[in-house]
């Protein structure tokens, strides 16, 4: 039986774990500038960082790619990056896909939904003072080939899709502190 993906917060189920790679970020290493937000009174290049993904299981349609801050001050965190129904083939969204008024680095058939900026692309870090914060880059192996969820929806019902759907999930966790 594969081993089970780490969780970093103990509410979402064990499913085993895909290889998640991006360059330039590494667990518990800070973000570096060009995936922080511009704006907020932020100054980063707020650009999505490349990643790549292997491992999934047989039985994969699709994946989503998040990112999410558990330890936004919120209560229920903060969703920074949701993009889903990208095809199986795929194994790799390069730099700034999440950026740009065309996306061409996404593959076609993805869907950019809002983050909590309330932004239909990748919002980079910007934590309040105080302690750092982890950012969950995450690719999610789906059972489905569409998730079938309105690209306007709110964030947690896509995350809520999305965890219901998964197979297999692998994450870098990165930190970021203002």
């Amino acid at each position: 039986m594969p081993t089970p993906a780490p969780i970093p917060y103990d509410h979402l189920p064990e499913v085993p774990a895909l290889t998640v790679e991006a360059s330039g970020l590494t667990d518990g290493a800070t973000l570096p500038d060009r995936h922080v937000f511009n704006d907020w009174g932020f100054s980063g290049e707020n650009v999505s960082p490349r990643l790549t993904w292997s491992g999934a299981p047989e039985g994969t349609q699709s994946y989503a790619v998040t990112c999410f801050d558990p330890d936004a001050p919120t209560g229920s965190g903060f969703w920074h990056w949701l993009v889903f129904d990208i095809p199986a083939s795929v194994t790799e969204l390069p730099e700034g896909a999440g950026n740009g008024p065309d996306f061409a680095g996404l593959p076609a058939g993805a869907v950019h939904t809002r983050n909590d900026y309330g932004l239909k692309e990748y919002g980079g870090a910007a934590p309040p003072p105080g302690l750092p914060h982890r950012y969950l880059f995450a690719v999610h192996a789906l059972d489905t080939d569409k998730l079938g969820v309105d690209p306007d929806a709110n964030p947690a019902v896509v995350g809520f899709n999305i965890t219901a759907h998964t197979l297999a999930r692998g994450f870098i966790a990165p930190v970021y502190e203002s």
